[in-house]
């Protein structure tokens, strides 16, 4: 699970506690809702209120499909983190129960898993009664420790308690958690897969009462590594059904750096012998050929153009002062704005060239500070009458209530903190002090308003006005907050502006909020001006593709000094005139760009991200674990249906986090390759409404038409529809489609021979800049056909792709009255065979 704010509740405890055996009594159960709230989904997993996020704990026993859950049972927000707990006879029917595992004064109860121990090899039950053992992550709040520990059950997982000698292994890391175990017949002993997280390594260990454990081997780093890796999962499967061939999956969820951005599940295949996993090799890569536009390799830039200091007098052979090793860049020569250090800027432009192939092909590496649409290649701060620099060791008049900002500004990070960058001069206001424990409020004197733009830097939390626990900057006029704005869950201050035209010659005030002791709990602002212009200065690190003046295509880097390709879709510009700009406007940590090999190319190059395989390849499918002991023998999955780079915004109420639906996954050979399959499961069908709306044998060309007419209008629908390949290049199926141009486009792009979600349109988008967008994954036409499974509810699509070997979830909030299915075709026709559409009833 996700530990980014781990040590913000670390200054909560001032003495360790020691844990002993304590029995969590039931509590209350929660008030049932209306589930009538706009988002809420309808077949999909989700708390009556509060914080959810990884599945733990999936066990069978006595009828019983349990799904525990990280959950905050004080909160709408990340903290407090506990086990919340469900069950259900068929998963898809969930009954919520008491909260299991409570956090306590001395640790969180972070993810892990439940096991029957059938043979009571714990002595914490009897054979006649075994016990339910959790084996779960210790989050220790005082150093931020995390060890594995237990805790038991002997009433079916209604009440627990934590074993007195807890942990049971303690490595002394911080970064050590999620352990998924199991019983490993050949062996008659306890297997645990548990991840070192920021190591990129996944351990295994044995044990022949869940107490005693031995270190077996080590898996990693290897496939994706640009972030941490969280939630392993290890199991058998057959491949392709038979049982004398089997092989073994590695889950490795991570985040950042998955396949669609942010958080998402990679697996690898291989094999395991009882103590070592081994993955399949799948040799080297030789990325494709094509037309060099820039290599570095002279002595200068040539034709392209440098400004600032960045990138220095030219190429540069490796790594510049103070800089960490460089990997990865080809031959001599590469870009690096690395010289001088973080603190300098710079662009570097190509000449203009005309877009005469597909693809642009690049290796990229260095900070990951994307382009932002909007912002401008100007780094100066706004000009106008400065309300509050938070310079000179005061706060002046501005006024502080609480304890959240100490006597007087920060003069930057603070301790427990990650780092805090973006900030002008020497002070900024803070309020981790103590972590996020603190609350408070800043006001500012009384001033005018007598300019367009009300601009400040702001970071921390994201908690908007008006939410519980906000963490935000407001503008107030006449006791009424008419303006306000809140962080986006990074310690990076950014530029913010208000447009206050309409508000000329009032009387106002700023007023900081810290109202949050959660997970985020904070906020960081500096430099509030008044101004007669926006203040949207770019802070990107990143490679832009620019056409007709307009940033076009944009990649940046992974918080790595090893480069690795990347790829842009030209198609869309063949003919055009364009530009490469390198640019590099960040001055706080990771803020340099590296880049090398442009070459126009035929097809894309693929990157390591892109080269791994992934259970999912959506933006919502993360910390997917295993049921161990389901009574048919299959192997189902579930997944929190979030991203980590967006989780604390999506707009829900009151409970915040959803789990996917459980998927029957098995191993397939999809053209030449053995690849991890998934599929719904079949206790979802009894939900389908029937008869279904159906249509057959339609032709569809360079249009949109609705798709059964108003019979397939819903919010809650079943979709199964195979089209056949004809001339057109893009062809599917837009759901939640309505005024305004809301829609969901689930499509096939004949040539890249890809499945794609793109949610840019589908709603509320504008809660965080890396929610809107276009997700990708690879599928191949089988026998010139394309199949589609669509599951869409109140605030979701999952797409499966062909026989479940395309998979794409995304979280969509679009208005309840987008109801419309669509099918569409462009650039020429296809032919819909046959489509059926089902609507979903509530499981509740």
């Amino acid at each position: 699970m996700r530990r980014r704010r781990l040590f913000s509740l670390c200054a909560l405890v001032a003495t360790t506690c020691t844990l002993v055996a304590a029995t969590l009594a039931p509590q209350a159960a929660a008030q049932a809702p209306s589930f009538t709230e706009t988002y809420r989904p309808q077949f999909h997993y989700t708390p009556a209120k509060n914080w959810m996020n990884d599945p733990n704990g999936l066990v069978y026993y006595q009828g019983e499909y349990h799904l525990f859950y990280q959950y905050n049972p004080n909160g709408n927000s990340w903290g407090d983190m506990s086990w919340g707990h469900a069950v259900s006879k068929d998963l898809v029917r969930w009954q919520e129960l008491p909260l299991a595992l409570s956090h306590d004064a001395g640790e969180m109860v972070f993810s892990g898993s439940a096991v029957v121990d059938w043979d009571n090899t714990t002595g914490f039950g009897t054979k006649q009664n075994p016990p339910m053992v959790a084996v779960y992550t210790s989050a220790y709040l005082n150093g931020g420790k995390q060890a594995q520990s237990l805790a038991y059950s002997t009433d079916r997982g209604r009440t627990w308690t934590k074993y007195q000698a807890n942990p049971v292994i303690d490595i002394g890391s911080t970064d050590f958690r999620d352990p998924k175990v199991q019983w490993y017949a050949p062996t008659k002993s306890w297997l645990m897969t548990v991840s070192l997280s920021k190591e990129h390594k996944v351990l295994f260990y044995s044990s022949p009462n869940l107490k005693d454990w031995e270190l077996l081997s080590e898996f990693g780093p290897a496939g994706a590594t640009g972030g941490v890796w969280e939630c392993p999962d290890l199991f058998p499967l057959a491949v392709d059904g038979d049982r004398n061939n089997v092989k073994w999956v590695l889950v490795v969820n991570i985040n950042p750096g998955g396949i669609a951005g942010g958080s998402a599940a990679q697996y690898f295949v291989g094999d395991f012998d009882g103590r070592k996993f081994t993955a399949v090799d799948k040799g080297t890569y030789t990325p494709p050929s094509g037309t060099v536009l820039q290599d570095f390799e002279g002595s200068g830039f040539g034709a392209w153009t440098a400004t600032g200091t960045a990138f220095g007098a030219g190429p540069a052979a490796g790594a510049v002062d103070g800089q960490q090793t460089v990997t990865g860049f080809d031959g001599r020569g590469f870009a690096n704005s690395f010289h001088g250090g973080d603190g300098t800027t710079g662009v570097l432009t190509s000449p203009e060239f005309t877009v005469g192939q597909p693809y642009l092909n690049f290796k990229i590496g260095g900070g990951r500070h994307p382009h932002e649409a909007g912002t401008v290649l100007d780094g100066t701060a706004p000009q106008g009458s400065v309300l509050a620099d938070f310079e000179g060791g005061t706060y002046g008049t501005w006024t502080a209530t609480g304890d959240a900002f100490g006597t007087a500004p920060a003069t930057g990070t603070l301790p427990g903190q990650q780092q805090v960058s973006g900030f002008l001069g020497a002070g900024l206001v803070n309020t981790f002090r103590n972590g996020d424990a603190t609350t408070g409020t800043l006001t500012s004197g009384e001033f005018t308003i007598d300019r367009k733009h009300v601009n400040f830097l702001i970071g921390g939390g994201n908690h908007p006005s008006g939410s519980p626990g906000t963490t935000a900057v407001e503008l107030v006029v006449n006791g009424q907050t008419v303006r306000s704005a809140t962080g986006k869950d990074a310690e990076a201050l950014n530029w913010a502006s208000w447009d206050v035209g309409d508000l000329a010659g009032a009387k106002a005030r700023i007023r900081i909020v810290d109202d949050n002791t959660g997970g985020w709990g904070h906020v960081n602002v500096d430099h509030v001006v008044l101004s007669d212009a926006p203040a949207r200065p770019s802070q990107e690190a990143s490679v832009n593709l620019v056409v007709d003046g307009q940033v076009v295509r944009s990649a940046t880097g992974s918080d790595s000094e090893t480069m690795d390709w990347a790829s842009f879709d030209l198609r869309p510009y063949l003919g055009k005139k364009a530009r490469i700009q390198l640019v590099d406007l960040n001055t706080a940590g990771w803020g340099h760009v590296l880049a090398d090999q442009f070459t126009a190319a035929a097809v894309p190059a693929r990157s390591v991200v892109q080269r791994a395989d992934w259970a999912d390849y959506g933006k919502d499918y993360y910390a997917a674990v295993s049921w161990e002991n389901s009574p048919d023998g299959k192997r189902y999955m579930i997944g929190w249906m979030n991203n980590w780079d967006y989780a604390g915004a999506v707009p829900t109420s009151p409970w915040r986090g959803a789990q996917s639906v459980p998927r029957e996954m098995a191993l397939r050979t999809v053209n030449g390759r053995i690849q991890l399959t998934s599929k719904p499961v079949d206790s979802l069908k009894p939900l389908r409404q029937q008869p279904p709306s159906t249509a057959s044998g339609l032709i569809v060309r360079n249009a949109s038409t609705p798709l059964i007419g108003n019979a397939a209008k819903g919010k809650a629908l079943d979709v199964e529809a195979t089209f056949s390949l004809m001339d057109a290049t893009r062809f599917g199926v837009k759901v939640r489609t309505g005024a305004g141009g809301e829609e969901t486009v689930i499509g096939y792009d004949t040539a890249a021979q890809e499945l794609y979600v793109d949610r840019s349109r589908s709603g509320a988008v504008d809660f965080h800049s890396t929610f809107p967008g276009v997700q990708t994954a690879p599928l191949k036409a089988e026998n010139g056909k394309v199949k589609l499974r669509i599951l869409v509810d109140w605030s979701s699509v999952e797409v499966f792709g062909g026989n479940g070997e395309a998979v794409i979830t995304d979280q969509v909030f679009p208005d309840p009255a987008s109801q419309g299915v669509q099918v569409f075709a462009e650039n020429g026709s296809v032919r819909l065979d046959r489509a059926s559409v089902w609507h979903l009833g509530s499981y509740r």
